[in-house]
């Protein structure tokens, strides 16, 4: 594995376990960047965003922050200083709604070779899209990211990992109450 996948696999890896604690409004734009392999826009925002909101990190997202700025940069520095902490609790979720962009990203997901679409919706209304089981999770979230907006999502929330098994606790409730739209594997009825 080079560089660049090490460092596009970090940050994948670090943005998922940043869902729900980043603002959406930035996380979906760094996720753009990074499936652009734009990571200089990346190196440079990611850690001021940590500061600037105070979302404090684990060491081993730490570790993975490290990996995504770019060595020699500015923003280098700017690691150490983020302050230490967790995730916390993950905000409440319902089911999600289908419409017509939700039916758009099935199409996608089924032909991108990804286990599951679920469809879940933030107690503050805001829908996310999840994939488990996806074997290139940075272009499918880039993909269904910009679906969304030509859907006209303003902001596309859009959560997609490679394992069956939910990363975070935040991903974890999500699916606890979303709806599946689609899965490769029959879902049990009844």
């Amino acid at each position: 594995m080079g560089t660049a996948e090490r460092t596009t696999t970090a940050g994948h890896e670090l943005l998922l376990q940043l869902a729900g604690r980043v603002p959406d409004e930035l996380l979906w734009r760094m996720r753009n960047w990074l499936a652009g392999g734009d990571s200089n826009a990346l190196s440079a925002t990611l850690p001021r965003t940590l500061l600037r909101h105070r979302i404090g990190i684990t060491d081993d997202e730490r570790a993975l922050l490290a990996a995504v700025v770019v060595p020699g940069s500015p923003s280098r520095r700017l690691v150490d200083a983020v302050l230490p902490g967790s995730a916390g609790p993950p905000p409440a979720f319902g089911p999600g709604a289908a419409d017509l962009a939700a039916w758009s990203a099935m199409s996608v997901v089924s032909s991108a070779d990804g286990g599951e679409l679920l469809i879940a919706a933030r107690d503050d209304g805001a829908r996310l899209l999840l994939v488990r089981g996806a074997e290139r999770p940075v272009e499918l979230t880039a993909t269904l990211q910009r679906l969304l907006r030509v859907h006209g999502e303003h902001v596309p929330r859009v959560e997609v990992w490679v394992d069956d098994d939910p990363p975070t606790a935040y991903h974890r409730a999500a699916c606890a109450a979303a709806v599946s739209l689609w899965s490769r594997s029959p879902v049990p009825t009844g």
